[in-house]
């Protein structure tokens, strides 16, 4: 189950517990899900501040068209095991989990409020767990062979990001450093390039885990560093 927060967020708490129980309780085959009512998504805005800077907002014109909760590995090489090698990103791999089945029984806050909380705790949670569940998935985020970034939700109907950043800001000192206490990656915002159909941008926010080790010391020649984010995608 969910560990216990402060009282002020007993109500919100409630909630994470039934989100993580449909994983306990429930386990079988994923399913994807399109989401067909998305009038509620207009009611959410992205967060943009970590508190001391922020992500440009998103272009004029476009709309909301997916929350998902991403959990994955960051991953990383090294040219050595020494202490002179630093790891160098290679790219990540997460299965995005669609947010929106409770989104529509709450208030915008205090629906943003459990969704700010979740990715601390979906960094921790068994991966495999998550991925044999009844959450249901909205898409995937990989990188091809170019090292960029690519958000397939087109099983759903939403479309195809191949991202290109556009901004990014350290995550808050308060975040979740994940199960190998290495630290959250930073938020990003990010434009779409050619290929791309149906989404414009996206963001990456309320980071928990994937950042690498200082340096290759004592490592594998690859990294797999786990961690979870909130993504947002507009189109």
């Amino acid at each position: 189950m969910v560990p216990s927060i402060v009282s002020s967020l007993a109500s919100l708490l409630v909630v994470c517990s039934a989100f993580f129980s449909s994983i306990e309780a429930r386990p079988h085959r994923r399913r994807a899900s399109s989401s067909p009512k998305l009038n509620f998504l207009p009611s959410y805005t992205v967060p943009l501040s970590n508190g001391t800077a922020a992500l440009p907002a998103p272009v004029a014109g476009t709309s909301l068209l997916a929350i998902t909760l991403g959990r994955g590995n960051q991953n990383y090489t090294c040219a050595d095991s020494t202490a002179d090698s630093i790891p160098v990103s290679i790219g990540a791999v997460a299965t995005l989990f669609d947010a929106s089945p409770f989104l529509p029984f709450l208030a915008p806050m205090e629906g943003q409020e459990i969704l700010d909380l979740l990715p601390s705790y979906l960094v921790t949670f068994p991966y495999a767990a998550l991925e044999n569940s009844s959450l249901p998935v909205k898409g995937h985020h990989f990188f091809n062979a170019a090292v960029v970034p690519i958000f397939d939700l087109t099983a759903t109907n939403v479309g195809l990001l191949v991202g290109t950043k556009i901004a990014d800001i350290v995550a808050p000192s308060t975040s979740s450093k994940g199960p190998d206490g290495t630290g959250a990656v930073d938020w990003l915002a990010l434009g779409a390039s050619d290929g791309s159909s149906g989404l414009a941008e996206g963001y990456r926010v309320f980071t928990a885990g994937g950042k690498p080790p200082k340096t290759c010391a004592g490592q594998a020649s690859t990294i797999e560093v786990p961690y979870a984010a909130q993504y947002w995608l507009y189109g």
